[in-house]
């Protein structure tokens, strides 16, 4: 399944590449920078943020059929990935709007909670939101972060805030979750380690330069974070300090595409090509 950035949904035969169904539902509207948030299949479900500002919605397809399942249409789309969580075997949908976060059921659409999130000024909502068994995070620039609980209660679910960190924020990357650590790069180019269980701010990185357009992956034993200068930095995920272990230059041109990792094998795309790494 793909997500056009002019807002078209297809769906494809992952092994002929045969069209199945492809959807435009909403011509002419698309967020200001198009479309960049990604689909997600569930339950038999294909969902997705469709539409732009003052014409979008959140709508469920049936997989097999493209067949419309549900619409939600409480907010336009944001630039950030809808996610699954599971409460209390209730499957939401969780995912930053143009101004809100929301959780909807995945069954119907039914909104269960909504919170608003409206960026400030030149900032979008463009970070996936991050679910940690019922710990949800999220994230903004000039926001901070923030993480909640999410319970059922009766035939919805509630939100009790765990902390908020207004010193460290992204703006188009997501953040990193491991081992109860949670790593950024924020809008200034600066590294930062948020302690997850208590939102305490563990160590900032103050080097800048990097520019706000990177992101960080997980390699397993190191981070790895792509540049838009097409630097790739390998960093140890340690709450101690930040500590460096290798820099190279792996593109001739700019990069903003996330780098994709498959076993030692890191992928990196440029505006001309895709290029192959591996890690030793």
């Amino acid at each position: 399944v793909t997500l056009g950035v002019r807002g078209t949904l297809s769906c494809l035969d992952a092994a002929t590449g045969r069209k199945l169904w492809r959807k435009d539902d909403f011509p002419g509207a698309w967020p200001r920078f198009f479309a960049s948030s990604s689909p997600i299949v569930a339950n038999g479900l294909c969902i997705a943020q469709l539409g732009g500002s003052g014409n979008g919605a959140i709508v469920a397809y049936d997989l097999p059929t493209g067949n419309e399942k549900w619409k939600w249409t409480g907010d336009a789309p944001g630039y950030a990935s809808p996610v699954l969580m599971n409460v209390a075997g209730v499957s939401l949908i969780v995912t930053e709007t143009e101004k809100n976060i929301v959780a909807l059921s995945a069954a119907d659409g039914k909104v269960l909670w909504e919170a608003p999130f409206a960026p400030q000024g030149m900032a979008y909502n463009a970070a996936t939101p991050i679910v940690d068994g019922q710990t949800l995070i999220y994230c903004g620039q000039g926001r901070g972060a923030k993480a909640v609980k999410i319970e059922k209660q009766g035939d919805s679910v509630a939100a009790k805030e765990l902390w908020s960190n207004a010193e460290n924020a992204v703006q188009f990357n997501t953040p990193v979750l491991k081992s109860g650590l949670l790593f950024g790069l924020s809008q200034r180019g600066n590294f930062f380690c948020i302690n997850a269980r208590n939102g305490q701010t563990a160590w900032t990185d103050s080097t800048g330069g990097r520019g706000g357009f990177g992101s960080i992956v997980d390699a397993g034993s190191v981070l790895l974070a792509l540049t838009p200068k097409s630097q790739l930095i390998a960093f140890e995920p340690s709450d101690k300090e930040y500590k460096e272990l290798a820099s190279i230059k792996v593109a001739d041109t700019q990069t903003y595409a996330y780098p994709v990792v498959a076993g030692n094998r890191v992928y990196v795309k440029d505006q001309d090509s895709v290029i192959l790494w591996t890690l030793e």
